[in-house]
């Protein structure tokens, strides 16, 4: 089962912060079409958030397609999301390990160094949609 974790720095709202996890939980194939979301309760009780927001995440990640509610049951996964293959995925993290070795090496700490990744991945995005 998914845990969400929300960062009250990130400028990205608590429900997007959820939707976004889910999201990519289904990208890297940690949920699967049929899985059980945590209940609205369970959210509040383990992040300490209002229920409305959680239900906004569930709403619209339900209204992408990607979720259902079932009355009285909970909110299950109804579609996944094309993402590597686990051995590819393996491949991947091997590769982000050793640059964040090397970047920790070179003397940026965490919030440096997410912050490079970021401003790549900004730019490499930049470059895909023009």
């Amino acid at each position: 089962m998914i845990t969400f974790r929300l960062s009250s720095t990130s400028g990205v709202s608590a429900y997007l912060q959820i939707a976004k996890q889910v999201r990519q939980a289904l990208q890297l194939g940690l949920l699967q079409p049929g899985d059980q979301l945590p209940t609205v309760k369970e959210v509040v009780s383990t992040i300490a958030i209002n229920p409305n927001t959680v239900l906004k995440a569930y709403q619209l990640l339900e209204h992408q397609g990607l979720v259902e509610g079932r009355q009285g049951q909970g909110t299950f996964v109804k579609a996944s999301l094309p993402g590597p293959s686990p051995t590819r995925q393996a491949h991947l993290r091997r590769g982000i390990e050793k640059w964040v070795r090397s970047a920790f090496e070179a003397g940026l700490d965490a919030e440096g160094a997410t912050a490079l990744f970021e401003g790549v991945l900004q730019e490499l995005e930049m470059e895909q949609i023009a």
